[in-house]
């Protein structure tokens, strides 16, 4: 007879399996990761009461299975590898195969209690992938243009030509296909127009913005921060108070708000007076641009939330 008490089920996930284990009942199995693997699993949890199913990202190998499940209507929990690992350590756990992780993932859901986060729409989910296949070609392209400056012979000078060529069409082709999914979904679109009103926000920022961060407009200012690792941990113990710092976080929506933190702080009369004021105060420069970037994100989610474009503020 099967347990009645909710289960909490680990998933560790490879290329062509799946590791899965049920906390507290103990139950252990293993399924192909494809579409007969999902299938076998879903009915294996059939009938039982789960909390919720945590899983560590596996780049491509965890999205069909992401996408089965949640259709399927479980709560799904997506954690940080190094977030579980510490865990795995903190208990004592020093060994790693497929099946102790499960296990592990299993208990951490359980103890932990990570939050079940709702699944990106299909949209966003192409949108992410093509954002982060966009940044790998800006890459390409600068490590081409460096090689290019130091070449003497006339056929490698040609090949780099077109290979910059073909990387700038790259390029203009995934922008097409991104331009092509937002102009096909009016709430994504709507949320563009949004952000693209703030002034220093380019288009790029903004998509960065909208893929980097789905949750922007429907969660806390402070809860934003912290997602984005733009807010100041402290490091305090007894009297002594330390720096604070900022740690962790999505990196990639941290570099997309850079350059617009920068324009800001030069031409935007509220956020140039927040940064001076600072810098007058004696911190360092990079800690009032830092600042500036927590603004402008807490910004954007508080008018992605009222679903209305900036306007200035009266004098």
């Amino acid at each position: 007879m099967r347990s009645t008490v909710a289960q909490c089920v680990g998933v560790d996930i490879s290329k062509d399996t799946l590791d899965v284990h049920l906390h507290p009942e103990g139950a252990s199995r293993r399924f192909a990761n494809d579409r007969e693997g999902f299938g076998a699993l879903i009915a294996w949890l059939g009938g039982m009461e789960v909390a919720r199913v945590v899983f560590e990202p596996t780049g491509a190998y965890h999205r069909g299975f992401e996408r089965r499940l949640a259709k399927a209507g479980f709560a799904l929990a997506k954690v940080n590898p190094r977030q579980a690992r510490r865990f795995a350590q903190a208990i004592g756990r020093h060994a790693k195969t497929d099946a102790v992780d499960a296990a592990m993932l299993a208990r951490f859901g359980a103890l932990i209690e990570p939050p079940a986060r709702p699944l990106v729409s299909q949209t966003l989910d192409e949108l992410k992938q093509l954002h982060v296949a966009r940044r790998a070609l800006i890459k390409d392209r600068v490590a081409a243009q460096n090689r290019r400056h130091v070449l003497q012979l006339t056929l490698l000078k040609r090949l780099a030509k077109q290979r910059l060529e073909h990387i700038d069409q790259q390029i203009a082709a995934i922008d097409a296909v991104m331009a092509e999914r937002i102009e096909a979904d009016p709430d994504l679109a709507a949320r563009l127009d949004i952000l693209l009103s703030i002034p220093g926000v380019g288009r790029l920022t903004a998509l960065a913005i909208l893929i980097e961060m789905p949750e922007l407009g429907q969660i806390e200012n402070k809860a934003a921060a912290s997602l984005a690792g733009l807010a100041p941990i402290a490091r305090d113990s007894g009297r002594k108070q330390g720096k604070r710092f900022i740690h962790g976080g999505r990196a990639g929506l941290r570099q997309a708000l850079y350059m617009p933190a920068l324009v800001a702080a030069r031409f935007n009369p509220q956020l140039k007076a927040k940064y001076h004021a600072l810098i007058d105060a004696g911190k360092p420069p990079k800690l009032a641009i830092t600042a500036i970037m927590r603004k402008l994100l807490i910004l954007a989610n508080a008018l992605l939330r009222d679903r209305r474009a900036w306007a200035p503020t009266a004098a």
